[in-house]
Order: C-alpha cells, then sequence, then structure tokens
C-alpha cells in the first residue's frame, strides 16, 4: 500500500507537529473548534485522547513524510460503527486527503471489523462532501443551523458508508488514486 501512503501511530515528537497543522486557519474553518487552540489546550486534550479505547489516532505519511492526521472516534465494537475525521498538513501534496480516506476505510472495515462508518461535516464544506460521496458515502442527514460558526449558524451533514459498499468500489477507487499518484 505504500504507493498510497501509510497510517501509523502519532510519536510523541510529533505533537506539536499536529497541534501546528490544527491552527491552521484552513484547518480551523472546517472543525467544530474554531478557536486558535493553545499549546497547553492541545497537550491536555493529547493526554485525555491518547488512552481512551474508543478513539484511535493516525498520522498519515507519503514517502517517509508527515502529511496528515487521521482519527476513528466513538469507536462502538457492540454495535459495530465509528465515526472518524481527518485534516491534512498545510504542505501536503495534493490528493492527501483521498490516499487517507482510502487507508481509513480499509482499516475501519478490515481492522477494526466494524459494519459502518460515519463523519459529520459543516455544510459549507462542500468539497469535503463531495470527497466522501466519491468513496460512497451518502447523505443520511442534515442537522439543520446545528453548530454556530462566528455568528451564523450552519448545518452539519452527516454521511455513512458500510462495509459492503465500501468492498463493491474498492478496487475501482484504489486502481484511480494509484493512477493519481504517477500523474
Amino acid at each position: 500500500m505504500n504507493k498510497l501512503g501509510t497510517l501509523r501511530p502519532i510519536r510523541d515528537t510529533e505533537i506539536e507537529l499536529m497541534h501546528a497543522w490544527r491552527n491552521e486557519p484552513a484547518v480551523r474553518a472546517n472543525m467544530y473548534t474554531q478557536h486558535v487552540i493553545s499549546l497547553e489546550e492541545h497537550l491536555a486534550w493529547w493526554e485525555r485522547t491518547r488512552t481512551k479505547k474508543d478513539q484511535h489516532y493516525f498520522m498519515y505519511e507519503i514517502d517517509g513524510i508527515a502529511a496528515g492526521i487521521a482519527a476513528f472516534t466513538d469507536i462502538d465494537l457492540s454495535n459495530e460503527n465509528s465515526a472518524w475525521a481527518f485534516y491534512a498538513s498545510p504542505t501536503a501534496p495534493r490528493g492527501t486527503g483521498s490516499r487517507m480516506e482510502f487507508l481509513m476505510l480499509d482499516h475501519a472495515f478490515d481492522e477494526l471489523k466494524i459494519k459502518k462508518l460515519y463523519c459529520e461535516v459543516l455544510a459549507f464544506n462542500t468539497q469535503v462532501v463531495k470527497l466522501h460521496q466519491k468513496f460512497g458515502f451518502k447523505i443520511e442527514g442534515v442537522f439543520r443551523n446545528q453548530y454556530k460558526v462566528n455568528e451564523d449558524f450552519v448545518d452539519i451533514i452527516r454521511l455513512g458508508i458500510f462495509a459492503d459498499e465500501w468492498r463493491q468500489d474498492r478496487d475501482a477507487i484504489q486502481q484511480k488514486l494509484i493512477g493519481q499518484t504517477r500523474a
């Protein structure tokens, strides 16, 4: 799977790098937490998060270079589902989000052995909604005026995909991504 990169545990030496990426304006603009996160706040969050059994965070790496963060949250093995999210480094190569998504879908269904993966996207982030749909996610609902961004309330789009839906299109998506990495 090296052509698409790898997911690996986040190293202690990368916690500040993750913090810097998370505070990038383009990343913050599309997240629930939109304020600039202090290093102390980030370190406290990571200390709470790193040992939770229902959360798995990964560094995405391509050609030996760290390029993004991807996570499973709210992992519910009894009901065989999990939420997931990701963000790329500001210097990540084009296509990083697609490659991370592919690897996370494989991990969700092959390693976690869940039946369903889902996510939430701020409605104005149409590029990410379309990205998820490209991978087979279906819009399951819209939470109208669910979240306040600055002074405006925005909708939240909930998307989901089942393991069998992923397996149906996986190989074609993989070939397309591998073709794009050669270009």
